[in-house]
């Protein structure tokens, strides 16, 4: 990350921290959205847009990681606020790691098509097992403990939790998109085959990054457990969500560290405020930008930027 764009990511970080002080409780609840679909990307991104292997499955890890803080923190009901978030994080991203690691081995043989239908039926088996083991409680719901202090409204204190979340997540990816391992993942996703030959270790690359984004994907589940403070199986375990997260890196660039950022808020500001009214119209208006973005734009927004850049900077022939 350049020092410009660090400065540029600060910059804005401290204008959103501001946003609950200006904005009406229905746009706190907006940027909440826009945050939490931001780093969910970023967090997909690691394994999808760096290694190649783009998931149609991530919920799983969501609803996993919520179900597991849910049951833990039910068994230490009297500790405070900030003891029991912290613990449930703890204990969603321990989950979602076990469960990502017992699963690496054989669906990362997997590839493309294969590996994403793979991952469906994994959220889905996942769901399933929620709705239907009585112990797991997904068919009746958890309750969640307040967490937000007295004197700070709820919807402020997540979305502020949720810009905290984003900004460590995408300070994590850069981290591995900068280090060996990024470059790693890279060339498994340009050519597994021949970055193998040469030597990149991509069976252990992969599984790295495919623990890595479950953990957070977890802990973000963990926090929209919170803010949502009851959940059931349907409420975390959602199609959408995964349709949604591959859309937010094709809308802002796949494979790039601010793509799925650019993309999230795109796709929130448009089914959450333009279409707020339309709630069935949303998977038709997903489906229509998909289709719009391949055709005018394959390399989503990002792509589309650096594209007329260059079309600008390029000296006409004599």
């Amino acid at each position: 990350m350049r020092r410009h764009h660090l400065l540029l990511v600060l910059g804005c970080a401290a204008l959103l921290a501001a946003g609950p002080l200006a904005l009406p409780p229905f746009y706190v609840r907006v940027g909440q959205m826009m945050l939490y679909s931001a780093a969910l990307g970023v967090a997909w991104t690691i394994l999808g847009g760096f290694a190649g292997y783009a998931s149609f499955g991530h919920a799983a890890f969501i609803g996993v990681g919520a179900f597991a803080a849910g049951l833990i923190e039910v068994q230490f009901a009297t500790l405070p606020p900030f003891l029991a978030l912290l613990m449930g994080l703890l204990t969603g991203g321990a989950v979602c790691a076990i469960l990502a690691a017992a699963i690496a081995y054989p669906i990362l043989r997997l590839r493309g098509t294969f590996f994403a239908i793979a991952m469906l039926g994994v959220s889905h088996v996942c769901a399933e097992l929620n709705n239907n083991v009585d112990a797991l409680q997904g068919s009746l719901g958890l309750n969640f403990p307040p967490v937000a202090p007295d004197s700070v409204a709820p919807e402020a204190f997540f979305y502020e939790l949720y810009l905290f979340a984003g900004l460590a997540v995408l300070l994590i990816a850069w981290r591995i998109r900068q280090s060996r391992f990024g470059a790693g993942l890279l060339s498994i996703r340009e050519d597994e085959d021949t970055a193998r030959m040469l030597g990149v270790p991509t069976e252990r690359y992969k599984r790295a990054a495919f623990i890595i984004s479950a953990i957070l994907t977890g802990m973000l589940g963990v926090i929209y457990a919170h803010s949502l403070g009851y959940i059931t199986t349907d409420s975390v375990y959602r199609d959408d969500t995964n349709l949604n997260l591959v859309v937010f890196s094709l809308l802002g660039g796949m494979g790039t560290l601010f793509g799925p950022v650019i993309g999230a808020g795109l796709l929130v500001f448009i089914t959450q405020v333009i279409l707020g009214r339309l709630l069935d119209f949303h998977l038709f208006a997903t489906g229509l930008l998909l289709v719009i973005l391949v055709l005018a734009a394959p390399g989503g927004a990002l792509g589309f930027i650096r594209g007329w850049r260059r079309r600008r900077v390029q000296v006409p022939a004599e």
